[in-house]
C-alpha cells in the first residue's frame, strides 16, 4: 500500500464517493475518504496525500475554505469539483490555490486523467540550467525552491515557483499564455488561458513592490508576459 499514490477524495455525495473510489481503486490509487470540510482538513494534515479531489459545496467549511487552509501549509495538488459550472466559481478555485476544476457531472475517466497529468507534471519538476537568479533584490533558488525579497522569504505555490523560475531564466523572452500553459501545466491540461492570468497576478502581489505597476514580471499586450532584462 505504501508504495501507491494516495488521493483524498471530499465529496458530501457518497454514492459519487463510492464510484470514483471504485474507478480510482482499479486504476491503482490508494484512496482516502472526506466527507466534510473540517474531516478534508483533518486527514489533508494526518495522512499526506499526493493529491486532493475536493467538491466546492460541503457542509460546514465549504471548498473554497478547506482550499485556503491547506495552502497555508502544504503544496498538495488540489482539484476542484462543482457542480455550478459557472466561471466566478472556477477562477476564485484558481486564485485560492486549486491546480485544477471539473464541473459535474463528469467522467470518471477524465477525472483519471487528470489526476495522472498534474502528478507528471508536480513530479517531473524543472531542468534548469542556472541555479541562482538575482533581479534586484529578488533572488530565486531554481535548486532548493526558496525566493526571497529583500532577504525575507516569500511562500510561493508550486506553480507561481514554476512560472517565475521559467520567466526570470529566459528574461527578456516573451511567452504567450499559451506557451506557458503549456510549459508549466502541460499539453494535456484541460483549463484555459485564464489560469495563467490568475497566477501572474498572485504573482505580482508576492514580488512586486507595487502590484499595479510592475516593474519585474512585465505584460507584453496582445501577447503575454516576459521577466524584465537587467538594465
Amino acid at each position: 500500500m505504501s508504495g501507491k499514490t494516495k488521493i483524498l477524495l471530499v465529496d458530501d455525495e457518497k454514492t459519487l464517493v463510492k464510484a470514483l473510489k471504485f474507478n480510482l481503486e482499479k486504476e491503482g490509487f490508494q484512496v482516502e475518504e472526506a466527507f466534510d470540510g473540517e474531516e478534508a482538513l483533518k486527514k489533508a494534515f494526518e495522512v499526506n496525500p499526493d493529491i486532493i479531489i475536493l467538491d466546492l459545496m460541503l457542509p460546514g467549511l465549504d471548498g473554497f475554505e478547506v482550499c485556503r487552509e491547506i495552502r497555508k501549509k502544504k503544496e498538495i495538488p488540489i482539484i476542484m469539483l462543482t457542480a455550478k459550472g459557472e466561471d466566478i466559481d472556477k477562477v476564485l478555485g484558481l486564485e485560492l490555490g486549486a491546480d485544477d476544476y471539473m464541473t459535474k457531472p463528469f467522467n470518471p475517466r477524465e477525472l483519471v486523467a487528470r489526476i495522472k497529468a498534474i502528478l507528471r507534471r508536480s513530479s517531473a519538476g524543472s531542468a534548469e540550467l542556472r541555479k541562482q537568479i538575482q533581479a534586484g533584490p529578488l533572488s530565486i533558488d531554481l535548486l532548493q525552491h526558496r525566493v526571497r525579497l529583500k532577504g525575507r522569504e516569500i511562500d510561493l505555490t508550486a506553480k507561481e515557483f514554476a512560472l517565475l523560475s521559467l520567466l526570470a531564466s529566459n528574461a527578456g523572452r516573451v511567452y504567450s499564455r499559451d506557451q506557458l500553459l503549456a510549459q508549466i501545466w502541460g499539453y494535456d491540461y484541460f483549463g484555459d488561458a485564464r489560469t495563467v492570468d490568475v497566477h501572474i497576478r498572485h504573482l505580482r502581489e508576492k514580488i512586486e513592490k507595487d502590484p499595479g505597476t510592475p516593474r519585474l514580471i512585465l505584460t507584453v499586450w496582445g501577447t503575454g508576459y516576459k521577466f524584465r532584462e537587467e538594465p
